[in-house]
């Protein structure tokens, strides 16, 4: 559709119908407009999955590895590949605009949605981005480049006041989103946070350089509930306020472009590329134009089955195949391959992901030398494989690390599984689900979820899968949510019950009353109130085989939302028996392989962690199993930097991140061998928090000074040279299972918008494999300040044992570039610039140069 098709579709419409349309219609749709043939168009939270719009998990997603897997992917293509998952899962759920790719940086180890970002480094971040970007919108589906800008930590992400200089704005933070306007983002998302005193759905970034000088020709959606004026964000280059249908636009608006205080050009502009994304995604077809494309299902559903009913469709999308959007897209859309391809292609991407940070001729495990195999950890069977937040997604199956193991190994070798001591905080928030209890009504595995009315009547009433429900139905006259299960518990002691939600609670267990009172919310972060309420618990003593009828309910009352959380978690076994019981099957055992990770209570949007530590007593257990047994392989199952104190002693050391629902597969498929390690490390990983040079993520006053400017990650170790203590392992560092011998270095040669570089290198081991070519620059003589090196670009080589291969390393004109605050422009400082080439950040042997 040309401007000028959606310039005359905009002046059909009054100001007020105008207005009504940038606000959101609810929490995940937009307003249809008869008059202009424009539909609703549905949003779903991203970005490892599309769960739709909605908080259901009898709507099963596709589940991918966390973003922070695909950063160690450092292969544009795969990514491309995952968005075109992505988009092919929005499609079949209904979902117009996916809310992905989450371009803010690694600045701290400590950030809470460390996950949800692919890299420290803003070249890498942005080239990923990117790649994902084009993969999700070749299916017209929208992608929307989040959280513009300086969003990167969660400790009062609502108001925190960023404060950076415009040359580190620009290099480092800006970048990525750069990259992701290059690549045709159809949406950007603006942050909660302020920069530099300006909350972000009122600041001139988003005039410049994002729609000014990048071009942008999108739309700038909030992020939920980050429009909090009328006039100042109307005037600024905000364009779509979610959700609604209240909020700080509506009537206010259309009085203030009556007044006169806010033009109504600017109104226009807004509606004009809200109709330019409709026509992109398929939601607008003008009322005297024919139709070109079947139009989009609207998004409405009856009520759903339970999961377990439903076909095991490509995407794994529910019972009916459509998500909890309900009708699909259509057309070209629709994914081509089934369920099968989508779980291999998640299962390769996941083990192409993991980063092999040590290996002492332990893997990869011959299996006709194995007769014994021990697996422990809580982890090896209920593996964490995505981060909290609005992220979530609900995965229809989930293969654990122990599962994956036991499928690829010979028959002969016996798989022996010992939990080990319970890691702390690992099950206290774990739904009631059909593991220990059944529905009092259907008695099928899960609980009954009960709508009532003031009077006690039942509205609503539905089976739910588990305890956790966050978006219940609430027909008119809803006063209380009630959820029942008949617990099953399986061990004898004191179980810890928990009920999630805000207002009046009250927890009975058979007509006893255990817990009761009124818990007012803390926080208005939505990621609180609506995803992950706080848990309030009491322990029950109950005894194995003897069921018991367990039944919550929560008050419904303004400013508290809805989720109602039933949780349950078992007596947790002596750890002194459980960590005994664990070394003897790693000392019995030909190897052994323990899977350690952070748990629920971490790794999350809405708080930022105080400590890079596993969870109590993981570290005392690797350190037991490490003595007992040498030939100990440590899966390492988290998205973001840990400490490892016990890495130098392991067998073997593998990350396996978030690693998405194929998780013990891909998993198997690495530790045997069938698949090499391909990952390597997004981000620098500290030896210890203490080590780290990037630790404040908490506010002073309000304000969050980003005082290390252009130096976060391993640019800043580098900085510190040999006063500083050495990361554990540097940015770019990972092992495969074969050796390589960086030769040569070649002069540069002009390219399209840059320079190609050729790298020379031999595999010198026994079998095939991929190397990662990590090309720095340097400028230690440089008139401006900068970093002691930077990454400029990268390829991939593959090769057979023994064979030499050149790989031409692309760096764009950009990589020599600053930004000059003073000109407002980006500047070529004459001079030679030093070209370091090999595998990390540090570990770069081979040294040509650029002559500028």
């Amino acid at each position: 559709m040309h401007d000028g098709d959606v310039e005359r579709l905009a002046d059909k419409l009054d100001p007020a119908q105008q207005v009504r349309l940038l606000t959101g219609a609810d929490t995940w749709r937009t307003h249809p407009e008869p008059d202009v043939g424009l539909r609703e168009m549905v949003f779903s939270d991203g970005p490892a999955g599309v769960r739709g719009p909605g908080w259901d998990e009898r709507y099963t997603s596709a589940l991918l590895p966390s973003p922070s897997a695909l950063g160690a992917l450092w292969d544009e293509d795969r990514v491309r590949g995952l968005g075109a998952l992505l988009g092919d899962e929005a499609r079949r759920k209904g979902v117009h605009v996916l809310l992905a790719p989450t371009l803010n940086l690694h600045r701290s180890p400590l950030a809470g949605r460390h996950f949800e970002c692919f890299s420290e480094d803003p070249l890498l971040a942005g080239r990923t981005g990117a790649a994902l970007v084009r993969g999700i919108q070749s299916r017209g589906v929208a992608a929307t480049a989040k959280h513009y800008v300086a969003n990167d930590s969660e400790t009062q992400r609502l108001t925190v006041d960023v404060r950076l200089g415009e040359r580190v704005l620009r290099e480092l933070y800006l970048a990525p989103f750069e990259a992701a306007v290059q690549a045709g983002a159809w949406l950007v998302m603006s942050a909660y946070n302020k920069v530099n005193g300006t909350t972000m759905s009122e600041s001139s970034l988003l005039a410049e350089p994002l729609k000014g000088e990048w071009g942008f020709d999108g739309v700038v959606v909030s992020d939920w509930g980050g429009v909090r004026s009328t006039v100042a964000s109307a005037v600024a280059e905000q364009d779509l306020a979610m959700p609604g249908p209240g909020g700080m636009w509506g009537e206010s608006l259309v009085e203030a472009v009556r007044s006169g205080r806010v033009p109504a050009d600017a109104v226009e502009r807004k509606l004009r590329r809200l109709l330019r994304l409709a026509a992109r995604v398929g939601a607008l077809t003008p009322t005297d134009t024919p139709p070109t494309s079947p139009p989009a299902t609207p998004a409405t559903a009856a009520t759903p089955a339970p999961a377990t009913s439903g076909p095991a469709c490509p995407g794994d999308a529910g019972p009916s195949g459509a998500g909890a959007g309900g009708g699909s897209l259509g057309g070209a859309g629709s994914a081509p391959g089934g369920a099968d391809d989508v779980r291999r292609e998640l299962r390769e991407a996941a083990a192409a992901s993991f980063v092999l940070l040590e290996n002492r001729g332990v893997l990869p495990l011959v299996g006709g030398a194995l007769s014994r195999v021990a697996v422990i950890g809580v982890h090896a069977v209920e593996p964490r494989v995505q981060g909290g937040g609005s992220s979530e997604v609900f995965p229809r199956r989930v293969v654990s690390p122990l599962e994956g193991l036991r499928e690829v190994l010979p028959p002969h070798v016996r798989v022996v599984y010992e939990p080990g001591p319970a890691p702390e905080g690992s099950g206290g928030l774990a739904a009631l689900g059909a593991r220990h209890a059944r529905d009092p009504e259907s008695g099928a595995p899960g609980v009954r979820l009960r709508v009532l009315d003031a009077a006690g009547a039942v509205l609503y009433s539905a089976h739910q899968p588990s305890g956790r429900v966050l978006e219940p139905d609430l027909p008119p006259g809803a006063h209380t949510v009630e959820l029942a299960a008949v617990l099953h518990p399986d061990t004898t002691g004191p179980w810890m019950l928990g009920l999630g939600g805000f207002g009046a609670l009250r927890l009975a267990v058979d007509g006893t009353t255990v817990l009761s009172g009124e818990f007012p919310p803390e926080t208005e972060d939505p990621a609180v109130i609506h995803v992950r309420p706080p848990q309030h618990t009491a322990r029950v003593p109950l005894a194995a085989g003897r069921p018991v009828h367990v039944l919550a309910g929560r008050e419904l009352a303004p400013g508290t939302g809805r989720a109602t959380v039933l949780t349950a978690a078992p007596p947790v076994p002596d750890p002194a028996e459980a960590l005994a019981a664990a070394t003897a099957a790693a000392r019995a055992a030909d190897v052994v392989v323990v899977v350690v990770g952070t748990t629920e209570g971490g790794e999350s949007e809405g708080f930022d962690r105080v400590s890079l530590r596993l969870p109590a007593p993981q570290d005392e257990l690797v350190a037991e199993l490490v003595r007992a047994n040498p030939r100990t392989v440590v899966v390492v199952n988290s998205g973001a930097p840990v400490e490892l104190p016990w890495r130098e002693a392991a067998g073997a050391v593998l990350l396996a991140w978030f690693p998405g629902q194929e998780a013990g597969r891909a998993l198997a498929d690495v530790l045997v061998g069938a698949a090499e390690p391909g990952g390597r490390l997004p981000t620098t990983w500290p030896a210890s928090l203490d080590d780290a040079p990037v630790r404040t993520t908490h506010p002073t006053g309000g304000r969050l000074p980003y005082e290390e400017g252009l130096h976060i990650g391993h640019r800043a170790w580098l900085r510190a040279g040999a006063e500083g203590a050495a990361p554990a392992y540097w940015f770019g560092h990972g092992l495969g299972y074969t050796t390589w011998e960086f030769e040569r270095i070649d002069a540069p040669a002009p390219a399209p918008g840059g320079y190609e570089i050729p790298v020379t290198l031999r595999n010198t081991g026994t079998r095939r494999g991929r190397e990662v070519v990590q090309l720095h620059l340097s400028r230690p003589d440089s008139a401006v300040e900068r970093p002691v090196r930077w990454l400029a670009g990268w390829a991939a080589a593959r090769a057979e044992p023994g064979e030499r291969v050149t790989v031409y390393v692309r760096i764009t004109a950009r990589a020599l570039q600053h930004w000059c605050p003073e000109a407002a422009e980006w500047r070529t400082e004459p001079g030679r610039f030093a070209v370091l080439a090999g595998r990390s950040a540090g570990d770069l042997p081979l040294r040509g140069a650029i002559d500028v």
